[in-house]
């Protein structure tokens, strides 16, 4: 019987805006300060987009796909498909895909996308994966991007320390052999949307962002709850994909997480057994970027050769609606 072809990363790419907001410039917006940031986060600083410079969703997403397509050698017009993971769309439709793919000038590819909060990322790369093992694609471009500082409430000391800008793109080629993305797998629970969903409104903008282009919704979160159920989510889900694999903790070469919160990656790493070693980390950099948090740590790690041929790297995400996921991957570039 024929092996259906596994999707295998053979290109990494990444954006982010050019103003840099630290801890010292929150600390004059909110009541906060840098060792209450750090110890409760591990963030340092983040990237805030700016409605004078080209950083908008499709500018940011379209830089980095850029990036990976030229890294894998290949030409937009070989693509299939295009699978954006974003809850910031620049409009809320045409979808951000099909914007990037006007960009990029990808006319033969289907473009669209995926709304899984923090999990976007992943939940397109399944879909992507899905389509390449039942031969409908043959190459996909798959992103996560966020300005999260356009739906920030910037008078919430809770959410807007927290919070950044950026993006990730990896392209996938279909490859027959034990190479590649291994599985994925996604997990969702609607009847807990309400610990992190989007209100409607705006809140007042501080001077020193106002380079921010303010959407007419802000986000809600309900942090000490939220922090629970992640750890255990991500434990469980990163359990599952082991298993499907008929692998244990001591096979994986490398974790890339969702970058949401320094103590929340430790902890899984802990009850995963994973030292920290182990364990990518850019959050201190970029904060939490949602849906773009994996794929631009994992462009950073593989252009820093942090990633070896033959490395098992697991990837975990925790994100609203709730959604959860992970994916297993055979590195070969």
């Amino acid at each position: 019987m024929a092996t259906m072809p596994r999707g295998r990363i053979v290109g990494t790419g990444s954006a982010a805006p050019k103003k840099i907001l630290s801890n010292a410039d929150l600390e004059e917006i909110v009541d906060t300060n840098d060792e209450w940031i750090v110890r409760r986060s591990g963030i340092q600083e983040r990237r805030i987009s700016s409605k004078d410079r080209n950083e908008t969703t499709t500018d940011l997403a379209t830089q980095a796909s850029r990036n990976a397509l030229d890294m894998a050698g290949i030409s937009p017009d070989k693509l299939d498909m295009i699978v954006a993971g974003t809850v910031t769309p620049d409009r809320q439709f045409p979808s951000a895909a099909c914007m990037v793919q006007e960009s990029l000038d990808a006319g033969n590819a289907a473009a669209f996308d995926v709304s899984a909060g923090c999990s976007g990322f992943l939940y397109a790369l399944s879909m992507a994966h899905n389509a390449i093992q039942c031969g409908t694609c043959k190459t996909a471009l798959v992103m996560g991007v966020e300005r999260l500082s356009t739906i920030l409430n910037w008078e919430d000391r809770g959410t807007c320390v927290l919070l950044g800008d950026g993006a990730g793109a990896v392209v996938l080629t279909a490859e027959k052999g034990d190479n590649g993305i291994l599985s994925t797998h996604l997990r969702s629970d609607g009847s807990l949307g309400n610990l992190l969903y989007s209100s409607e409104g705006k809140s007042s903008l501080p001077e020193i962002l106002d380079c921010v282009e303010q959407k007419s919704f802000y986000l809600e979160m309900e942090g000490n709850r939220l922090f629970k159920r992640a750890i255990n989510c991500l434990t469980s889900i990163a359990r599952e994909a082991l298993a499907h694999n008929a692998m244990c903790e001591a096979d994986i070469d490398n974790m890339i997480p969702h970058q949401a919160n320094l103590r929340i990656i430790q902890a899984t790493a802990k009850n995963l057994k994973i030292s920290m070693d182990k364990v990518y980390t850019n959050i201190h950099r970029y904060g939490n970027t949602s849906s773009a948090s994996i794929p631009l740590a994992m462009d950073e790690a593989n252009r820093g050769g942090h990633l070896e041929t033959g490395a098992n790297i697991l990837l975990v995400s925790f994100g609203a609606g709730l959604t959860w996921g992970a994916s297993l991957l055979k590195w070969t570039m």
